[in-house]
């Protein structure tokens, strides 16, 4: 089996945003069904779950993430059993951990069914919110087109193609993924071509992802300044147990398609591990820089609402 890719998240919460008060009833476009969430550090989206006809339970939406994990304690609790290891890779560690099977995933009017799953401590987020019980990723969201509405405090989920007919803005096609030849096939990942270009000349491979609370770059350490750098090192903890230290650069503007982002401020991974595969991609972009965010995986494109 190819290495799964589950990363794990950086405490630091992102500059403060006003959402817009919405008084009416929230709704998805092309009549597609809605799906309520709660933001967790103000940015991860936290959706109610059921797993296997049990629950509901809380798990993070993550786009950032290939494969579906459930904690320890729910896999305990469902009895599920496990089917070998996996390789695990996170920002700055590698790990494995157990692999089982979910015989059914329900979010909302939504249903997958024999969805992977890894058997992983939650990290920072189950330090931020003991009731997030797992991550909803790229192996069941594939299965439809995906909005987040942030100032409506919605997503939705839609497999029959109404809600792509409904949704206005420029389409920014998904660049191409870098796997092994012969690898089995995993899910798309949201990676756009991005100008930083008080980082770097060349166009980055940015991963939108929304599963993290901070921008995230890997390797633009090796050419950075002094200058570049500002404040203590955070910490955060990571999926293996251990904490691990972040330096933060100092704020860049980022242009994203038609966007403008305006002094996003970047940490950066100190100290990666030996064993960890280098990473196929430049960096992390959080959704929440957006107020909205459309998902095509069919037609690896993706549509976003500036604030």
């Amino acid at each position: 089996m190819s290495i799964l890719n589950l990363k794990w998240l950086v405490a630091l919460t992102l500059a403060a945003v006003s959402l817009s008060v919405v008084k009416a009833e929230p709704h998805c476009p092309g009549n597609v069904n809605s799906l309520p969430l709660r933001l967790v550090q103000r940015s991860q989206i936290v959706v109610p779950v059921t797993i296997n006809h049990t629950g509901p339970f809380d798990f993070m939406v993550d786009t950032g993430a290939q494969v579906t994990t459930v904690d320890p304690a729910l896999a305990a609790q469902l009895n599920l059993k496990t089917q070998g290891m996996a390789g695990v890779v996170g920002v700055g560690v590698y790990a494995r951990a157990p692999l089982t099977e979910l015989d059914e995933v329900e979010a909302g009017s939504h249903v997958v069914e024999k969805v992977l799953a890894v058997i992983q401590d939650l990290g920072q987020t189950a330090l931020a919110d003991r009731k997030v019980r797992g991550v909803l990723a790229g192996n069941f969201l594939e299965h439809f087109d995906l909005l987040i509405d942030y100032p409506h405090s919605i997503v939705c989920l839609d497999d029959s193609a109404e809600m792509g007919k409904k949704v206005k803005g420029e389409q920014i096609q998904f660049s191409a993924q870098v796997g092994a030849q012969g690898s089995a096939p995993t899910p798309q990942k949201l990676i756009v071509s991005a100008h930083v270009p008080g980082i770097e000349k060349r166009m980055l491979r940015l991963q939108l992802d929304s599963g993290i609370n901070s921008p995230l770059l890997y390797g633009a350490g090796e050419d950075l300044k002094a200058g570049q750098i500002t404040g203590a090192p955070l910490r955060s903890r990571g999926t293996d147990g251990v904490e691990h230290a972040f330096v933060v650069l100092v704020s860049q503007d980022v242009q994203v398609g038609p966007h403008s982002l305006r002094q996003i401020q970047f940490v950066m991974p100190m100290n990666t591990g030996k064993n960890t595969p280098k990473a196929d991609v430049d960096g992390l972009l959080p959704t929440m820089l957006f107020q909205r965010i459309y998902v095509n995986y069919a037609d690896h494109y993706v549509v976003l609402e500036s604030w």
